[in-house]
Order: structure tokens, then C-alpha cells, then sequence
């Protein structure tokens, strides 16, 4: 069985003018809001390049008076060491003791170490929020217990986004 085309020569010129409205259409929305298609495009490509933070070099301490030079010394100087820059507060020696004590295997040693590290409240931890989400609960405070008097569907709307699941992601989190 053959497919029959009843094409005539007024629905082929209607079909020419229905394809000729439609590009002129597109024509017309390019001409109207193309440019600000494009710069939308050119923001959300910077918001994709990595955040570059600017380093923060300690205060170095006043350096004392020049003595003066009354012999040429044969010692060679030493390098100076560039400062070791850590986004954590040291460890408390105490705290520290405890990676050395036993071994993981029975709940010592590092176990016990990441264990006691993990209930230190990040302030305690970071000197600032390293991650966007740091900042939810950065400087919260202690627990303060609720009774849970709701009603389900309080829950539910307290729960799920507002926003939609493809809201801007901020550009420090992504790991790139």
C-alpha cells in the first residue's frame, strides 16, 4: 500500500508561508532578546570559573635595629621558611596524645583521635567557614530541645525546597 500525498499547490503555499512566519518569528525573538540571552550565558560562565581567594600573609614581627657590621660573618644565611598556612587551629596536644595511644583496631589511637575531634564544634575546628555550608551552622550555639508538636504536613512544607531542585548552586561549592 502506497502512501498518498494529496498536496496540492494551495497547501503547499501554505505550508511555504506557515515555515516562512515561523523563521521570521524566530528572526524577531533573536533581534528582541538575543543579547540578553548572551550576557545571562557570559554570567553564568564566570560563576562557573573557580573562586580565587587572595592569601593571608601573618604580620611579620618588627625586625630589631641593624647591629653594626664590625666582621663579615662566614655563616650562610638561612632561607627564610615560608609560614605554613592552614585553614584549621592547631590540635591540642591532649587532643594530639591520643593518635599515638593503641591502634584503631581497639578503639584507640586514630579511632579515638577522629572521634574526639568530631564532637569540637567547627569554630573551635577552622579559623572561617571553608565550604558555603559551614555557614548554616557556624557559631549556632548549643542545642536547645524542642517538643515536636506538629502536624505532618507542617513537616513536609518545612522540609522540601521552595525553590525548585535546580535552584544557582553558589560557585564555592562545586568542586572543580
Amino acid at each position: 500500500m502506497s502512501r498518498q500525498l494529496n498536496i496540492d499547490t494551495l497547501r503547499q503555499n501554505f505550508w511555504k508561508e506557515e515555515y516562512l512566519r515561523e523563521k521570521m518569528l524566530r528572526c524577531e525573538w533573536y533581534r528582541k532578546y538575543g543579547s540578553m540571552v548572551k550576557a545571562k550565558q557570559k554570567a553564568k560562565a564566570a560563576a562557573r570559573l573557580p573562586l580565587k581567594l587572595p592569601t593571608l600573609h601573618p604580620k611579620a614581627p618588627l625586625s630589631p635595629p641593624p647591629a653594626p657590621k664590625s666582621a663579615p660573618s662566614k655563616a650562610p644565611n638561612p632561607v627564610p621558611e615560608a609560614p605554613f598556612q592552614s585553614e584549621m587551629y592547631p590540635v591540642p596536644p591532649v587532643t594530639r596524645a591520643l593518635l599515638y595511644e593503641g591502634i584503631s583496631h581497639d578503639f584507640q589511637g586514630r579511632y579515638r583521635y577522629l572521634n574526639t575531634r568530631k564532637l569540637d564544634l567547627p569554630e573551635t575546628r577552622y579559623l572561617f567557614p571553608v565550604t558555603t555550608s559551614f555557614t548554616y551552622g557556624w557559631q549556632l550555639g548549643p542545642p536547645v530541645k524542642q517538643e515536636l508538636v506538629s502536624c505532618k504536613m507542617c513537616r513536609i512544607e518545612s522540609f522540601f525546597r521552595k525553590n525548585g531542585a535546580f535552584a544557582l548552586l553558589d560557585p564555592r561549592d562545586l568542586a572543580l
